[in-house]
């Protein structure tokens, strides 16, 4: 049986966070299966997902839960997600979640979201802590540019934004077929790297070691976290783990004052 994997982030009270602060005033967490939640089955634990087949009255008590367990200074500005590349920002907010794969926010008090269960999941903050952000990344949205997509709302440089991997499936977990591959290396020949042959037409692919390189070839130059495998940590719900399955939240909020 193969042990869990437990990655380098500070642990506890149900939460994953960083072990590192990515600017002043602003705070990530990321939510895991440990936290008492009204969910059950499938779903046991704290699912946040409304569209993975979940009670609709489980999700709404978790979600509502999760401001007071976290203190949050607002509710989560939840998103539609559909693998693609578009970016939410305030202005997208008429009351229904916004269909978006990243979120972007420079107002003190905003609380962004994505939800995963393998895709990657990446914090963004600009080092003056003034502008955050939050992306969902899947291979496909990942190959679409929506890493690219999220940096293009910061109003600095690359260079002056921190990012944070948080946990999605590892590398020795996610074997993908020719689709992948080629949506990469045929764009990317270096990016041949993060593939582990394993089978003809197959390979074992490094979403993280993918999103590190783009985030380079963009010019991020700090960028920490990762390490994770949602496959083989019980902590977090896992689509290739078990279908249906629940899904977790990484959220990113910023309470430092205008100067």
């Amino acid at each position: 049986m193969t042990a869990p994997v437990v990655a380098p982030a500070m642990h506890g009270e149900g939460f994953v966070r960083p072990d590192v602060s990515l600017a002043p005033g602003v705070h990530v967490a990321v939510t895991t299966r440990t936290l008492a939640g009204a969910s059950q089955g499938a779903y046991a634990g704290f699912n946040l997902g409304d569209r993975c087949g979940d009670e609709p009255a489980a999700v709404a008590a978790n979600r509502l839960a999760l401001v007071d367990l976290l203190g949050l200074p607002a509710a989560p500005r939840w998103l539609r997600q559909v693998h693609g590349v578009e970016v939410a920002t305030s202005g997208m907010d008429d009351g229904e979640p916004p269909e978006a794969d990243a979120a972007f926010a420079d107002t003190p008090g905003s609380v962004l979201a994505v939800l995963t269960a393998d895709c990657l999941p990446i914090v963004f903050a600009s080092r003056d802590g003034r502008a955050i952000a939050v992306a969902h990344a899947g291979w496909r949205g990942l190959a679409a540019g929506v890493l690219e997509a999220t940096l293009v709302h910061f109003p600095c440089a690359a260079g002056d934004v921190v990012a944070w991997i948080g946990p999605a499936i590892g590398a020795a977990s996610y074997e993908v077929g020719i689709e992948v591959h080629d949506a990469f290396v045929g764009a990317q020949p270096s990016d041949g790297r993060a593939f582990t042959a394993t089978r003809p037409g197959h390979w074992l692919c490094d979403l993280e070691a993918l999103a590190r390189a783009r985030l380079s070839r963009a010019g991020l130059v700090d960028v920490h976290g990762g390490g994770f495998d949602t496959l083989r940590d019980a902590r977090f719900y896992s689509h290739r783990g078990a279908a249906p399955t629940g899904r977790f939240a990484t959220l990113v909020w910023c309470d430092a004052p205008r100067a």
